[in-house]
């Protein structure tokens, strides 16, 4: 089996191969190409950019049209259908009772002993562990959510595999980053894929009504600590992060704004999933924020910040680096954000300029991209022509190792990008994501129905031999000393919370729908003969071609050839047409393994 550590240096060499030639003409000109510069390879580098890669067949229909009726169809979504998406089929395991649902076991235990009931479960009149079933849906709720986002996730990214609107979910997943919250925090996946549903609906349309749709969000209010942000003690989080990281950035605000604007959101909150506004928490007093003074709620907060020219400058930047090109001069900043003011916030005009623009399809811009591990994930199932997500190996557990799993960035400031996702280990995972998606692993053990959890599994093999849940739940000399709060939760008879764990997680599997655990559905022998091709230079050129933004060098080439040739023993397709698949695998990991491969 291919296994092929890329030097980090090579990579990072293909990654400037632009920036070292001389700078084009058409580099920071947003000038629309005209119909005469318009051409497959273009059509090419749109797709990479604006969605997930396109196929020989998605490209040529594209480089049919104009510039302007490609653009159109990809921001406008002319001449799309996407009504045969599905939506996320829950698996039903949210119920009211869940809700409010507590910070800690120790709150909820707290809770159950003050009131009776916790959870929607009263607490046993009396018995043995009288607090059990508590404790136990408390653990379960932890385990189904993050199961159940594990699955958002999964059908999040079948949608960026086989949506006709590629850009719809691309958006979404910039989204995503910039307004970043995670599982970890939230812990209730309807909540995030709520906030998912708003990146999708309105990932192109006005960023003001975004920033307060955001503003007002379940999950984002969750994960900034709205429910300590009440009149007399502003919590400053949301304030600073808006002004910060969601809008203007760092030295355009003072820290009396962010004191202000944080007794502007005063009583902002939520209900389960229903955004509200607690009047007796909220701050009516007069505000001085940004140089305007008045009796200023969150959405008046909003309005003046979008009002700062330095806002449309940021959010335009930002979106301009995810797309085009991290290299961005500050005459350019102040063009695009000219761009986003004039149109009065609208996404889509911003898009449609960057999209036609001569910069965006000059040398520094093509192929200088590192991709992201999802981008990378996806964009390879597409160009295989994939209809699912293979469930082996595990989507989750692939684009986590690589650094970007859904749902789980791992600050508010999202995935710092760009040459963050290569490091030497990392460049080795991503060649091994390519050999467990062309040679799947038999030996495979779905995460979202096998624990890795040492603790969990020794309960489990315990009870199995008989032991009762207090012998069960000791740890041995082999696990270690128990936390002190589980000794203390042993010795009090009222519950057990090893156990408690153990239990979540067992409710949490029976009910949280598995994954399918399908592996890629790829035949690369009737890619090639359905391509007409004769020869094994001819395939070369074809899956280099349909695989790679970035062309190999002319050396690694020829050594591809000939590996092919070698595996084959002959250069005549023909030939080799009844036993040529594992040898057309092993060429493929070859090529996902060039250094050229991580660029998009």
């Amino acid at each position: 089996m291919l296994r092929r550590v890329v030097p980090f240096v090579l990579l990072l060499a293909a990654a400037g191969l632009a920036e070292t030639g001389r700078p084009s003409a058409w580099q920071n000109d947003l000038t629309p190409i005209t119909a005469a510069d318009w051409n497959s390879e273009f059509a090419a580098h749109l797709l990479e950019r604006a969605g997930f890669g396109g196929t020989p067949e998605e490209i040529s229909v594209l480089a049919k049209m104009t510039p302007a009726q490609a653009i159109a169809r990809i921001v406008r979504y002319q001449g799309t259908d996407a009504s045969g998406l599905q939506p996320f089929e829950h698996s039903g395991i949210h119920d009211p009772g869940l809700e409010p649902f507590p910070p800690s076991r120790p709150a909820v235990t707290d809770q159950a002993k003050a009131t009776g009931e916790a959870l929607g479960i009263k607490v046993k009149p009396e018995g043995n562990r009288r607090l059990q079933p508590i404790v136990d849906k408390f653990f379960y709720w932890l385990r189904a959510s993050v199961l159940e986002t594990n699955r958002v996730a999964y059908w999040w990214a079948n949608r960026m595999l086989t949506s006709p609107r590629p850009l719809q979910e691309k958006m979404a997943l910039f989204w995503h980053g910039h307004f970043a919250v995670n599982e970890a925090k939230v812990r209730d996946y309807r909540k995030l894929l709520g906030m998912l549903d708003l990146f999708q609906k309105q990932g192109t349309g006005n960023f003001r009504e975004l920033m307060i749709a955001v503003a007002k969000d379940p999950a984002m209010l969750s994960f900034l600590d709205a429910g300590v942000n009440v009149k007399g003690a502003a919590n400053e989080n949301f304030a600073r992060e808006i002004m910060e990281l969601f809008t203007m950035g760092v030295g355009n605000y003072t820290e009396k704004d962010i004191r202000e604007a944080a007794r502007a959101f005063t009583g902002w909150n939520f209900v389960d999933l229903k955004f509200v506004v607690n009047q007796d928490q909220h701050d009516d007093g007069e505000k001085t924020f940004l140089g305007k003074a008045g009796r200023f709620d969150g959405v008046d907060v909003v309005n003046i910040i979008v009002d700062q020219p330095v806002t449309a400058e940021f959010i335009a930047g930002k979106i301009y680096r995810f797309f085009v090109r991290e290299d961005l001069s500050p005459e350019l900043r102040k063009k695009l954000g000219a761009v986003l003011r004039q149109s009065n916030y609208e996404i889509a005009p911003l898009l449609e300029t960057i999209f036609l623009s001569r910069d965006f399809y000059c040398p520094e811009s093509v192929g200088t991209q590192i991709k992201s591990p999802v981008e990378l994930a996806v964009s390879t199932y597409h160009k295989m022509g994939l209809t699912s997500v293979p469930g082996v190996p595990d989507f989750n557990s692939v684009t986590g190792a690589l650094g970007q799993q859904l749902f789980s960035p791992p600050t508010v400031a999202g995935w710092a990008g760009g040459r963050s996702w290569i490091t030497p280990g990392l460049l080795l995972e991503r060649g091994n994501f390519g050999r467990d998606v062309l040679f799947p692993d038999i030996n495979f053990l779905p995460p979202d129905r096998y624990t890795r959890n040492g603790e969990i599994r020794s309960v489990a093999d315990r009870l199995r031999e008989g032991l009762d849940i207090t012998a069960a739940t000791k740890p041995d000399s082999k696990s270690g000393v128990m936390a002190e709060s589980n000794m203390l939760a042993d010795r009090d008879e009222d519950f057990n919370t090893r156990y408690g764990s153990f239990r979540g997680w067992q409710m949490a599997i029976e009910r949280v729908k598995a994954i399918p655990r399908d592996t890629a559905h790829l035949d690369l022998s009737n890619m090639v003969v359905r391509a007409d091709l004769r020869d094994t230079t001819q395939v070369i050129d074809y899956l280099v071609h349909r695989f790679m933004r970035v062309a190999p060098g002319d050396d690694a080439r020829q050594k591809m050839i000939a590996f092919l040739n070698k595996e084959l023993g002959t250069s005549d397709i023909s030939r080799a047409q009844t036993y040529m698949e594992d040898s057309l695998r092993l060429v493929l990991h070859l090529i996902m393994s060039q250094p050229e491969y991580q660029l998009g």
